[in-house]
């Protein structure tokens, strides 16, 4: 399994920075002068870093995790808080979302993904009466979440806050769930998600443009409809790698959560099949990992890698086909994001040492 998961890795990582350097190409050219600058951004400060990292975690006995999860959370929501302190913290696109400490540049949310996997595992690991006790198991978890979710709020990064909620929904449920707790969690959920959507007029936009999408095509429809467009202009087998009209202007986010689109339209079907059918081997490769594991928290770390990944990469490529409304969240490994990339080796690195026990 192990073997399995380093090519599906690999052929991902390969894939999506061949990806990248096409979709990227147009925008890099305008802003930075450089046609393949994200191209040369994600290999140096993305793969390179991150596969370096997922080595060295993935000779360190994953049991030790365990044991620092709580000093990880903690180290987690500390950075997250940095992000408000003017010194550290800086905004883009009217997001405070970055921290820039002495001249290396990050995005917090991200390690809190991979900390917050780490905690759930260790916490649900420990103790099975956890996930069947409200003082035990809803009420500590309630505390964690909410506070991760308070300091997403504030940034706001609300398609980091679903994806977290799936994350935690879903490891509370691989743990042993108690129905009850489940559905008490899941309409608190739902609540503060629709007040966070209903006070935000741009949030609650994307959810009647998800409900017209033919309604203002060139206000909140339009960054759906030209995605659509590209993924319909792909057609069978696409209009040729590198050649996408799309990406000259028209599509937004056309290196972050709109990358799928490219891929519909320059490698036609048969690319987007490509693209869902190695999401789709990667899980059923860390699903058996985490069938085989005996030990309850290198299980659980398993489990909540796959939940993070599957649920990021699904909900992305919903909605950039217009099957769900838009969230800004990136797909894993493709999209541009230099801190994901890292985060999501890093985790995967603990994966193969669990696998290997």
């Amino acid at each position: 399994m192990r073997k399995r998961l380093f090519w599906i890795l690999g052929i991902l990582i390969i894939f999506g920075l061949a990806v990248l350097s096409s979709a990227g190409i147009v925008d890099a050219q305008k802003k930075f002068g450089s046609a393949y600058y994200y191209f040369f951004h994600q290999l140096l400060y993305g793969i390179v870093p991150g596969m370096l990292l997922a080595y060295i975690l993935s000779k360190i006995n994953f049991r030790l995790w365990r044991k620092l999860s709580l000093l990880i959370l903690l180290g987690a929501l500390a950075l997250m808080t940095l992000v408000f302190v003017s010194h550290f913290g800086f905004a883009t696109k009217g997001a405070t979302r970055w921290l820039n400490i002495s001249g290396i540049v990050f995005q917090p949310a991200e390690i809190l993904k991979l900390s917050l996997v780490i905690y759930l595992a260790a916490w649900f690991g420990g103790r099975h009466e956890r996930t069947n006790h409200w003082l035990y198991g809803a009420a500590p978890f309630f505390i964690v979440l909410g506070f991760a979710a308070l300091l997403l709020a504030l940034q706001p990064d609300i398609g980091t806050l679903i994806v977290i909620g799936f994350i935690a929904i879903g490891m509370y449920f691989v743990a042993g769930v108690n129905l009850k707790h489940l559905a008490v969690i899941l309409g608190i959920g739902i609540v503060i998600l629709s007040g966070l959507i209903y006070f935000k007029s741009y949030r609650l936009d994307r959810i009647l443009s998800f409900m017209d999408q033919n309604a203002d095509t060139r206000g909140i429809s339009y960054q759906v409809n030209q995605a659509k467009i590209a993924i319909g202009s792909g057609g069978v087998f696409g209009v040729g790698f590198g050649h996408s009209t799309q990406k000259l202007g028209f599509l937004p986010e056309p290196v972050g959560d709109s990358i799928f689109a490219i891929i519909a339209e320059e490698l036609g079907l048969i690319g987007a099949l490509v693209t869902v059918g190695l999401f789709v081997a990667l899980c059923l490769t860390l699903t058996q990992i985490a069938v085989a594991t005996l030990d309850p928290f290198g299980r659980l770390f398993v489990s909540g890698i796959n939940i993070w990944i599957m649920a990021q990469a699904f909900i992305n490529i919903a909605a950039i086909s217009g099957l769900a409304p838009l969230t800004g969240i990136p797909l894993p490994f493709i999209s541009y994001g230099g801190t994901a990339m890292i985060a999501l080796l890093a985790g995967l690195g603990i994966v193969f040492n669990v696998a290997k026990d």
